[in-house]
This record gives C-alpha cells, sequence and structure tokens, in this order.
C-alpha cells in the first residue's frame, strides 16, 4: 500500500502512523477506525464519522458485512476519493464474511456484495467474522439461539477457509484472516491451510489481555487486531453482564493518563499499539478520533508503566458471542474453548 506524505490539516500525516507487516509483505497501518454502530448508531452516521477520520489522516477501516453499513460506508469512500482527498491505494480496508455465509460458494458471492457495497474492486484483508455459521437477527437477547446453529466443525471451517483462499487467488482480496479463533482451532488451521492466516482480530484491552493467544498469534506470524479497545463502553445490552469490568476506571489507568496529560481511553489505544497489536477503536466523535491517532505517534509509554498496565489484566471478556452458542442453556465459555481442547458437541 502507498503511503501519501501529503499532511491532513488539522490531522496527522498518515506516513507517520505506525505499521505492521504482514506474512505477505504489505504494511497494514497500526490503527484502524471501528465500524461497528452497536446496534444504536446509525449507518449515515457511521458513513460520515468514516469520511472525518479519513480526513484526520486514518487510513485502515475496519469493515463488516454484518455491521449493516457497508454501501453507506461506499458512499463516503467515493466522495473522499473523487474529490482527491485520498487516493484508493492508500487506503487499508478490511471487511468479512458472516456466519450465515459459509456454504459452497457463499463466501465468493458475500466477498463480491461488499465490494460492491463499498464501491472497491479489491479488499486489503477479509476476515471470517466467526469460526461458527451460528446466524443470529439483529437486536436479539442473549438466550437467542439460530435454528441451524451447531458447533464448531473443522471440516466445514475448512471448505469455508479454502474458498478465502480462491478469492486471494482471483484477485478480489489481497489477504485472508480469522477473527475470534481460538488456539485450538487456529492449530488446525494452521497445519492445513494453503494459505495461512495474516491477521487475526481478537477482543483486547488491558482488563483483557489473553496473554497465551497473543503470543501464540506473534509466535506464528500472525498479526493481532484488537476490538474493543478501550473496554467496549458501547457495546449492545446482550454483551452486559454484572461481572464486567471498567478499564478506564482503573487506579493505574487514572495514574498513567493523568501523568500524560491524556484521557484514560486514549491511553488504552496507546499501549494497545506499542504492546504489538493493532487498535480499531470505534468513534463519531473528531476529537476522540483525532486523540486516539495522536496516541500512536506519541512518545512511547516506559517499561515501567507498559509493566504496571500489564499487571492490571482482570481476563474480563466483555463480548461473551452468548448468541452463537449453539445448546440450550449452554455456557459462552464454551465458544471459548476454556478447557483445553475445542469444546466438544
Amino acid at each position: 500500500m502507498a503511503q501519501s506524505r501529503r499532511s491532513t490539516a488539522g490531522g496527522v500525516d498518515p506516513a507517520t502512523v505506525p505499521t505492521r507487516r504482514l506474512r505477505t509483505g504489505d504494511l497494514l497501518p497500526a490503527i484502524g477506525l471501528g465500524t461497528f454502530g452497536s446496534d444504536h448508531v446509525g449507518h449515515d452516521t457511521v458513513a460520515r464519522s468514516v469520511a472525518d477520520a479519513v480526513r484526520l489522516g486514518y487510513r485502515h477501516l475496519d469493515c463488516a458485512a454484518v455491521y449493516g453499513n457497508e454501501a453507506a460506508i461506499g458512499r463516503s469512500l467515493a466522495g473522499l476519493v473523487g474529490s482527491g482527498v485520498v487516493a484508493r491505494d492508500d487506503l487499508w480496508i478490511t471487511s468479512k464474511v458472516w456466519n450465515d455465509m459459509h456454504g459452497p460458494g457463499d463466501v465468493g458471492r458475500a466477498c463480491r456484495r461488499s465490494l460492491d457495497d463499498l464501491g472497491l474492486d479489491h479488499l486489503d484483508l477479509y476476515l471470517v467474522h466467526w469460526p461458527f455459521p451460528n446466524h443470529h437477527e439483529p437486536g436479539v437477547d442473549v438466550t437467542a439461539r439460530h435454528v441451524g446453529a451447531r458447533p464448531y466443525d473443522h471440516e466445514r471451517f475448512m471448505a469455508t477457509w479454502a474458498q478465502m483462499e480462491d478469492l486471494v487467488a482471483a484477485g478480489l482480496v489481497r489477504n485472508i484472516g480469522t477473527s475470534n479463533m481460538t488456539i485450538p482451532k487456529l492449530r488446525p488451521l494452521l497445519a492445513a491451510a494453503s494459505i495461512p492466516p495474516a491477521v487475526n482480530e481478537l477482543e483486547l484491552h488491558p482488563y483483557f489481555q489473553q496473554p497465551e493467544l497473543f503470543e501464540f498469534l506473534v509466535g506464528h506470524d500472525i498479526v493481532p487486531v484488537g476490538f474493543s479497545p478501550i473496554g467496549s463502553p458501547a457495546r449492545p445490552e446482550r454483551d452486559h453482564t454484572p461481572e464486567d469490568s471498567v478499564d478506564v476506571d482503573d487506579p493505574v489507568m487514572l495514574e498513567i493518563a493523568d501523568r500524560h496529560g491524556i484521557h484514560p481511553a486514549t491511553l488504552c489505544v496507546k499501549w494497545a499499539e506499542q504492546r504489538g497489536q493493532v487498535p480499531i477503536p470505534f468513534s463519531t466523535r473528531r476529537r476522540n478520533q483525532l486523540a486516539n491517532l495522536q496516541a500512536v505517534i506519541a512518545p512511547p509509554l516506559s517499561d515501567a508503566e507498559m509493566s504496571a498496565i500489564g499487571g492490571i489484566d482482570r481476563g474480563c471478556r466483555l463480548i461473551k458471542g452468548q448468541v452463537f452458542c449453539w445448546k440450550p442453556g449452554q455456557s459462552w465459555r464454551d465458544l471459548w474453548d476454556e478447557g483445553g481442547p475445542i469444546t466438544p458437541p
């Protein structure tokens, strides 16, 4: 991906933003803008936030078909490129295939639909959004179970992955990856894939650092892209549980943020990028977008500060995925293979 060196008025020069080199050699900007409106932010509002972010200097946009806003984002992108604000080749666009499009021929159809909606001829990165073909309707509560829900099936997943590989061969996608995967699911994928995943997208924030999975990804040349980097305060109501903790209220975060004169949420983003993951915070507020972007080019946190933040991990998963369970009354923990091997049916 080419990098323009033209400064962005009132923003950050994209050329100063760090990048992560993928196994393909492509350079992924080390911060992106998430585009999930969390069931309460309208599509046009998200599209306007994309336009604001690009003008500020963001070059990495994390999209997904299930968010329902790719057509609106596509209109924003067309305006930005058409007016000369940014060149397409200077943008990194990610999308994801949703759970109800894992079947034979479905992945290609889903990808082409995202390309049409976004107004693109290729994606820089395409992810399998969840390893389960378990769909849910918008706005359902945590007890909802899709009639076709079933447990992880490696043979079925590899058939889906083969379709992802076909998209690379067809030139529709430059890189492919996974999302919401676990080590027990990644091991057989890596053993069988013709094209290994370049990225795994996962929940990462100071209260949920996933050190074992993080190190596994880095050790296998898979770049960790972290969603909910500030602890997802605006996540859907179904993902709130009484035991959830709030990262930005932690005394360690408050002290370090005060020392640097930044908001604790901005500190979460700074810590994430410096640790080596790629944070993709979502915000519709220009000042927050700018603060997050400025954080990744600011002087580094000290080793003591990084260590202090590393010490507050509570293992607090916020996006639990209850709606993807396949049995009534099942614990969401089964989705994440917490016992070690892949959770049996």
